[in-house]
């Protein structure tokens, strides 16, 4: 091929993407606008109510119904659906995917469930990119393609991060892989969507950048610990919400009782600890980050209600529930360890994203986008360690596996994440044979 030949391709190809990436930013940011805006004004309805919890069961028995009965794509977090959907169809969605997740989300978050709102709106946004490449007639890889742009423009629009956004969809794709032919289109609609949801009036978190310490070997110590933590929170996390899964998996055709049941589950909850942990949970969030303390158990309390409500008949995302246990668990850490409280909340929540959804590089860009570049070097680190340290679990469980985390773990290559086979190696029972000589070498024989 010639050089020029390559050259015109590929600029027709930046050129096409360039402009297909801004329309998906200006559908997906206009749609998650009306989307919060909706929330925003149900939420201060219900906040009038003199008991607004007595809601619990009304909203996870609609939101059951319609991700039972209308769409069942809608249920869960939503994210995994819409892998599932790239991996196996080709970004195949069914429409009615959309209003089903919307309505099923606003009546789960505003009756008190504890849900996100970044999920949701990847997955209305991924919808609706289905939904116009099948009308205007686009080819599986191009449908692909939008799809994931409609991932990264709704992370972008909801949390104001457009190159964290980016990352994120070419990045929870698969396990070990970051998938740079998105790269481009996902960029483009990452940046426009923010754009286009700053414009319909979104406001983002304006955060005071934390004070980073200079780095010496105990605050490096504090640091690596820091990681061995967040990788546990993010294993916990991952754990009881398939522990849930697993229990309600049983329920499943009864969506009323499931319902109700998660809905007492909560209020339980909420009486035995504070209604804080249910809901959205953004105040709590924005408190840890400023250096306020919180409860020892609030990370545990929040896993807990998040698990009971997504498997229990409610629909929402599970990223602001990873940061409300991030940075709780982080201000936790803090205290115990005397060190800057804000400092740990910020590392807790993007280093609990990158182990629970196996996202590294999100994590790390996301707290530079976040907090400033000061944190980036501490965030390299836990952010790393949470990843490796949650083992080949996830809680986006349509990830596909590409990489073992180490080389002592075979895996099933390029499978779904809990469908996939993973055993030791043969380099692994080599070391072990070898260890256990070395064990019987250094044993005295009977006398």
């Amino acid at each position: 091929m010639k050089r020029s030949t390559e050259f015109f391709i590929l600029l027709g190809s930046i050129v096409k993407w360039f402009v297909l990436g801004s329309g998906v930013g200006l559908v997906v940011g206009t749609s998650t606008a009306l989307f919060l805006f909706f929330l925003q004004s149900t939420l201060a309805l219900t906040a009038r109510l003199p008991y607004a919890i007595a809601l619990l069961p009304f909203g996870l028995m609609v939101s059951a119904w319609l991700t039972t009965k209308v769409s069942p794509e809608a249920q869960g977090h939503g994210t995994e659906r819409v892998i599932q959907a790239i991996h196996r169809r080709d970004g195949l969605m069914n429409a009615w995917v959309i209003p089903t997740k919307f309505f099923a989300t606003v009546a789960t978050i505003a009756s008190g469930g504890s849900v996100g709102n970044i999920g949701p709106c990847a997955q209305i946004g991924s919808g609706l990119c289905s939904v116009l490449s099948v009308l205007f007639r686009f080819d599986e890889i191009d449908r692909k393609r939008l799809v994931i742009c409609g991932i990264s423009a709704g992370f972008a629009a909801v949390l104001g991060t457009p190159v964290a956004g980016a990352v994120f969809a070419g990045e929870v794709l698969f396990i070990g892989r970051l998938y740079y032919g998105v790269l481009l289109p996902c960029v483009t609609s990452a940046f426009v969507g923010y754009y286009v949801a700053s414009a319909w009036g979104i406001e983002y978190l304006q955060l005071i950048p934390p004070t980073v310490p200079p780095m010496n070997v105990s605050f490096f110590a504090i640091t690596g610990l820091a990681g061995i933590v967040f990788g546990l929170g993010a294993l916990a996390f991952i754990e009881i919400l398939n522990r849930g899964k697993d229990l309600a998996s049983r329920l499943r055709s009864q969506y009323l009782i499931m319902g109700l049941l998660g809905a007492l589950g909560l209020a339980a909850l909420a009486f035995i600890s504070s209604p804080e942990f249910l809901g959205l949970g953004w105040n709590t969030v924005s408190q840890t980050l400023k250096g306020e303390s919180v409860v020892w158990y609030a990370f545990l309390v929040k896993i807990l209600t998040t698990s009971i409500t997504l498997n229990f008949g409610g629909s929402g995302g599970i990223i602001l529930p990873i940061f409300f246990i991030g940075s709780s668990l982080g201000s936790i850490l803090a205290q115990w360890l005397h060190v800057d409280l804000a400092t740990f909340a910020a590392l807790g929540c993007v280093s609990l994203l990158a182990g629970a959804t196996n996202t590294p590089i999100t994590g790390i860009v996301l707290a530079m986008e976040l907090f400033g570049p000061g944190l980036a070097p501490l965030a390299a680190i836990t952010c790393t360690m949470s990843f490796l340290l949650t083992g080949h679990r996830s809680a986006v469980p349509t990830q596909l596996l590409s990489y073992s985390k180490s080389p002592n773990i075979n895996i099933d290559s390029e499978e779904e994440i809990e469908q996939a086979t993973i055993s030791p190696s043969p380099r692994y029972s080599a070391l072990r044979e070898r260890l256990q000589n070395l064990l019987k070498f250094g044993k005295r024989p009977p006398e």
